[in-house]
């Protein structure tokens, strides 16, 4: 039995610091009182969140949160020399507002100074007021080092510096006693993984005194790929979050949009049913996924601009979907297991792949459904490949590992008929519901990755048309010139213009004409054949 719902593709809609120190208590004065937090002016929205303070409310806060820094100022350890400049209200949870403030001392930023105070959701009352800073600033602030002096030594730091910002000018004081330092933005690689560091140096001395590493490769609990699996996620001491700084926008919560934080970088508990869980699976997927961008097919990202985007678990739906601007992972039918192995995950970000391609956009009509589906299938096969992970091996099943509607996998790319889907292109499928006209390039993919018989336990997969046996050229070249076809994306995008592009890719990456042929042979399969204005090789 097929279920209607499938893995989804709602890719229709254009898409679209430094971490805060540790924070004590300035005072108690404003303490939040003991016992559960419930506030009865609150109004719940429509996922279950409190709505957020009406534009009277933040207004409020921002002018008890002024009263509150001068009635506390000699606990904030303010110098007569010291600035506060409003930067941000943050709602929480309750509607409890969160007013921060920007430190500067004799106008130079004070690293460790910003200042929160919490207000109730109404602002009129403050609950408590907070800052990192331990002393008094009183230090002169003409620095003996140069800032390239300054930058050479902070970009020491690291064993491969990407981008090194300009030195900035600084009052450290996140520390008993404060210093003015320069703080250099380094980008790059340690000597262990990824990082985006801070470094301050001793304006005086030249001495490093500190650093901050946005990147934090946190351990995870997962359901699907192995216990426990390292994924990068941010923060310090104890305040974490499933975010992911070294890949702009990508990060992982429920289903109002805001990461999970904790007070340890430790997450999951390895039960299918468990969301933080999910949220392991799915950002250690969306984060193979953009390694194998990176590294096999040379892309920025999944908007190819060095961008990602966010991950929602605990969507109440046996289903999983890309929207435009963020991918959603709901649960398999029996609510075991939540819908986040790797190729369900790779599926719905290569929706953004599709999305950010070529000309743009996702087009309409069930052709250009069908190819962007297929798109999913393909980087979730891909992904498998480049992550070669023992527990959820490669293959070119679709969501087997889910089981998402008891039948097994959802898609066969080698044989699509299996599931009921068509092997091979007709002229009804502009008219043929978009997850089964995935089927022709989902099969075209395997047979040019892997050919008609692979051996290695691999299936066979029939041809429709042309030579009854083909050879692959192995799914990390497939997947360069699918994207190099993809590159060449123009909407409305058919079977046609994929088969025209993807020779045109293999002939711009490839010398000789092994795997120009293999292209063309594949869509031959396939019953997509020559195209008026496709290229000849040689």
């Amino acid at each position: 039995m097929r279920s209607k719902t499938r893995l989804g593709g709602v890719a229709v809609l254009a898409a679209a610091a430094l971490a805060t120190s540790a924070l004590t208590s300035a005072t108690g004065a404003y303490a939040q009182p003991n016992g559960a937090l419930t506030d009865p002016s609150a109004t719940a929205s429509s996922d279950g969140a409190y709505a957020p303070p009406d534009a009277q409310s933040r207004e409020r806060a921002i002018a008890t949160a002024e009263k509150a820094l001068v009635a506390q100022s000699q606990a904030l350890h303010k110098a007569p020399q010291d600035s506060f400049t409003h930067d941000r209200t943050v709602v929480g949870t309750f509607g409890l507002q969160y007013v921060h403030y920007k430190r500067t001392y004799r106008g130079l930023p004070v690293y460790g100074g910003d200042v929160i105070v919490a207000t109730d959701r109404t602002g009129e009352q403050a609950r408590d007021v907070v800052s990192g800073q331990q002393a008094t600033l009183n230090l002169d602030t003409a620095p003996v080092v140069s800032a390239e002096a300054a930058s050479a030594t902070a970009r020491g730091q690291l064993t491969t510096v990407a981008t090194a910002s300009a030195p900035v000018l600084v009052v450290h004081a996140a520390t008993e006693t404060p210093v003015l330092a320069w703080e250099v933005g380094l980008t790059g690689r340690s000597d262990k993984s990824e990082s985006v560091l801070h470094v301050y140096v001793d304006a005086r001395t030249g001495a490093v005194i500190d650093k901050v590493d946005e990147v934090k490769e946190g351990t995870g609990n997962s359901y699907y790929n192995g216990n426990p699996v390292t994924i990068q996620t941010s923060g310090s001491g104890s305040s974490y979050s499933l975010t992911d700084t070294t890949r702009p926008g990508l990060r992982c919560g429920g289903q109002n949009g805001t990461a999970y934080t904790k007070s340890t970088d430790s997450w999951g508990n390895g039960s299918g049913t468990n969301l933080e869980t999910a949220c392991v699976d799915a950002l250690y997927a969306a984060q193979k996924e953009w390694d194998l961008l990176k590294n096999w097919l040379g892309r920025n990202g999944f908007n190819g601009s060095g961008g990602a985007f966010p991950a929602r678990v605990g969507l109440n739906q046996v289903n999983a979907f890309w929207n435009g601007s963020y991918t959603n992972f709901g649960h398999n039918q029996s609510n075991s297991r939540q819908a986040t192995p790797i190729d369900v995950v790779a599926h719905e970000y290569g929706h953004a792949v599709f999305q950010f391609s070529g000309s743009g956009g996702s087009g309409s009509g069930n052709e250009t459904g069908g190819l962007n589906e297929s798109t999913g299938d393909i980087f979730g096969a891909l992904t498998e490949a480049y992550a070669n992970n023992a527990y959820d091996p490669p293959d070119y099943t679709v969501g087997e590992e889910v089981d998402l509607v008891g039948s097994g996998p959802i898609r066969y790319m080698y044989r699509p008929s299996t599931n009921g889907d068509p092997n091979c292109y007709s002229s009804s499928i502009p008219s043929t519901e978009v997850h089964a006209a995935a089927g022709p390039q989902n099969h075209w993919f395997y047979l040019l990755a892997e050919g008609t018989n692979p051996g290695g336990g691999k299936p066979t997969s029939p041809v429709c048309s042309g030579p009854a046996s083909l050879t692959g050229i192995g799914i990390q070249k497939a997947g360069r010139i699918f994207q190099g076809g993809l590159n060449l994306k123009t909407i409305p995008w058919t079977h046609g213009k994929a088969r025209v592009a993807t020779l045109k890719a293999a002939k711009s990456l490839y010398s000789g004409c092994v795997e120009f042929n293999a292209v063309k042979a594949a869509w031959t399969a396939i019953n997509v054949g020559a195209q008026s204005g496709e290229p000849t090789c040689p």
